[in-house]
């Protein structure tokens, strides 16, 4: 199940780019964030902060989960993957709960002046351009080399446009509270913005959180055990297939099946049926290292 030497180049491509424009992003959001005390764009500059770490972490994930199984890891370096999107949403929650605790000290215990200037728009919208770039770029790659990596980056990604956007509406509404008379309360919307990007973040870890642990307990994928006992009870010669195991590992899969046969069959005829078995499964799962144990039937 080794990959091949492009798709890897691919991945690694698609994860490298992010890194990259992690650090373009966060460079910038600290620094306007800095110069107008915006709290909402401050809270973005730390998020994009861990969009660093975790562009960094699923680029040597992938890197790695590209080895050859070995002595020690008998099945490959897969998993890789899978801690990586663990870590991930880990970096996510700490986000959160600085977030929602500066949020609330600005809301009800202390005041912090707001400059809004054209950079803080600019900064946002260059934000949503990027995060948009990257997250399409992530999507195709995890879609194309089945990468939970990727996909999991794509995802936290994709999010970071709806809390820019979040962002945005509070930024407009502090410029309102600064011109229009008698809608003071507007000051707090870019307190009320941060807790809605805390709010995103929330959501999208526990989201990551299900899959990652899902992946760590080598959950099959749903649905998956009834469709390949009923792809390998197709095969002409299986008389019953059973005790099926799925063992998901990065990109990879691994898969168990017994199947019930004649016993009459000479062990030519046997081995000949296990190939089309592992050829009708690869068809419906790609990218699967799959194991078939026959059992003789007395007919």
């Amino acid at each position: 199940m080794e990959l091949t030497a492009q798709a890897d180049l691919e991945k690694k491509n698609a994860a490298l780019s992010s890194v990259v424009a992690a650090v373009i992003l966060t460079t910038f959001k600290i620094i306007v964030g800095v110069l107008t005390g915006s709290l909402g764009i401050l809270a973005e500059a730390a998020h994009s902060s861990l969009d660093l770490i975790a562009a960094l972490v699923t680029f040597l994930a992938v890197r790695l989960s590209g080895k050859p199984a070995d002595a020690e890891h008998r099945y490959g370096h897969g998993k890789i993957e899978n801690l990586s999107a663990l870590f991930e949403t880990l970096l996510l929650l700490g986000t959160c709960v600085w977030i929602i605790s500066e949020a609330v000290q600005r809301l009800f215990f202390k005041t912090v002046d707001i400059e809004v200037s054209v950079w803080s728009f600019l900064v946002m919208a260059v934000s949503i351009v990027i995060d948009f770039t990257r997250s399409r770029v992530l999507y195709q790659a995890a879609k194309k080399h089945n990468s939970q990596a990727l996909e999991a980056d794509a995802l936290h990604f994709s999010t970071d446009i709806w809390s820019s956007s979040v962002v945005i509406l509070g930024l407009i509404g502090v410029l309102i509270s600064e011109r229009i008379g008698g809608l003071g309360f507007l000051k707090q919307a870019d307190a009320v913005a941060a807790l809605g990007v805390a709010l995103i973040v929330v959501y999208v870890s526990i989201e990551l959180g299900i899959r990652t642990v899902r992946a760590l307990l080598d959950t099959a994928p749903q649905g998956a055990v009834e469709k390949i006992k009923a792809v390998v009870e197709s095969v002409p010669g299986v008389i019953d297939c059973h005790h099926i195991r799925i063992r998901p590992s990065g990109p990879s899969y691994f898969i168990d099946v017994h199947i019930l046969v004649d016993g009459s069959w000479t062990l030519d005829q046997v081995h000949h049926l296990t190939e089309q078995i592992e050829e009708k499964i690869q068809l419906q799962m790609p990218d699967t290292d799959i194991t078939v144990h026959p059992e003789p039937v007395t007919t």
